[in-house]
């Protein structure tokens, strides 16, 4: 199963901790001579909706936080993917381990890299692990970086 990696899915939150997973996804990407793809998932906050006060628009605000990712992960590219590795991005809306899963379904991604640790405290009490929800539910393997040690 682990000869055929041929597509490996990082999911990045452009935090310092993702130029750490990333880095540790291009290696295993250039041992198995796969082809990496970046997504970055813009929250959705559509159910959250009617907590804000005055009502904010919140179709408005995830389409700038679309082009302003779009931009990031460009950025993000270009700075740290080494030379002749293959790689493309993907921006999407949604809730953020739903839409990594989905994704990797969709595209027929081989294996997942992703960090045990993006932003940290109010987000990660509101929307918990999303690495422990991608473990749980994604059906190729996931392989998980403590960016931290």
């Amino acid at each position: 199963m682990l000869n055929d990696v041929k597509k490996i899915l990082v999911p990045v939150d452009f935090s310092d901790n993702s130029q750490k997973v990333f880095g540790e996804a291009t290696t295993v990407a250039q041992k198995f001579g796969a082809e990496l793809v970046c997504i970055f998932v813009v929250q959705s906050f559509e159910d959250y909706s009617g907590f804000f006060v005055p009502h904010m628009p919140v179709i408005q605000f995830q389409e700038e936080m679309q082009v302003s990712a779009e931009k990031k992960m460009a950025d993000f590219l270009e700075e740290n993917l080494p030379s002749g590795l293959a790689a493309s991005s993907k921006i999407v809306v949604g809730d953020v381990g739903e839409a990594i899963v989905a994704f990797a379904a969709q595209e027929k991604i081989d294996m997942i890299v992703m960090g045990t640790h993006g932003y940290k405290g109010l987000e990660r009490v509101l929307f918990g692990s999303v690495a422990e929800q991608v473990v749980k539910t994604a059906s190729c393997p996931v392989l998980t970086v403590n960016p931290c040690r």
